[in-house]
């Protein structure tokens, strides 16, 4: 399958907000940067408004953008659902969906091969940003779960992945062992940023030639604000030339 996006390097506003009306103002904000070609859309406006409400919402603002869905973790079920779940994410214009494939290697493959079958670009995901995730830091998951999940993935043909952006020496470590597997240009989505302590010049010089920034609160909400409609367009222009100049 070929790249889903067409740069380098580029920035994908997270879309963690809780209105179409927040949607709106942040997409119409981020469609004047070139350096943004692509949203991630979670939970929150997807069950809220339903998912084709949503891709079509954010179409209208930015045309030509792509919108990539994260269920904040696809992959976990038994492997008879991934159909279902690829189905709906091609009924419902997504053009990307991640998958953080925590249920085992079965279920990995049949919700990659579902979304293959439907045309839905594929990210996979395997170790995640926050504290107390892998077994030596607290956590349920084995160690080597990322590692496998990713290699299996490569198996299959997939050729983008989400890695950790505050942790510059896993995303060092993943790019060599998908490329050990055979991808020969990894494509690397890095959430993290800025409230959780990653920063993109890092990430920069360690993910490689392709690479796109995940960033939420660090463009819709920069200064913290306790109601989101406050933040004014300027802020989140402000705030995106930041994070662009350090790709």
């Amino acid at each position: 399958m070929d790249k889903l996006l067409s740069a380098y390097r580029s920035i994908i506003p997270a879309l963690d907000v809780r209105t179409i009306n927040q949607l709106e103002n942040i997409v119409t904000v981020c469609s004047a940067f070139k350096e943004v070609d692509a949203y991630k859309v979670g939970f929150s406006l997807g069950l809220r408004y339903s998912l084709p409400v949503v891709v079509g919402a954010i179409k209208f603002a930015h045309p030509t953008a792509k919108v990539i869905y994260d269920y904040q973790k696809a992959g976990t079920d038994i492997p008879d659902v991934a159909k279902e779940f690829a189905a709906v994410m091609k009924e419902s214009g997504v053009d990307s969906a991640i998958i953080f494939p925590q249920a085992g290697p079965v279920t990995q493959e049949a919700f990659i091969k579902a979304l293959q079958d439907k045309g839905v670009h594929v990210i996979c995901g395997g170790e995640m940003t926050h504290k107390g995730y892998l077994a030596k830091d607290g956590g349920y998951i084995c160690d080597d779960a990322p590692e496998r999940m990713y290699k299996l993935a490569a198996s299959l043909g997939v050729k983008d992945f989400v890695v950790p952006g505050n942790k510059v020496d896993r995303i060092r470590h993943y790019h060599d062992l998908v490329k050990s597997a055979g991808v020969l240009e990894p494509v690397f989505y890095s959430p993290g940023f800025v409230a959780q302590g990653g920063e993109v010049s890092k990430t920069t010089q360690a993910a490689g030639k392709f690479w796109h920034a995940i960033c939420g609160r660090a463009v819709y909400n920069p200064a913290g604000r306790d109601n989101l409609n406050c933040v004014t367009r300027k802020e989140i222009q402000d705030s995106l030339e930041k994070l662009v100049s350090n790709l």
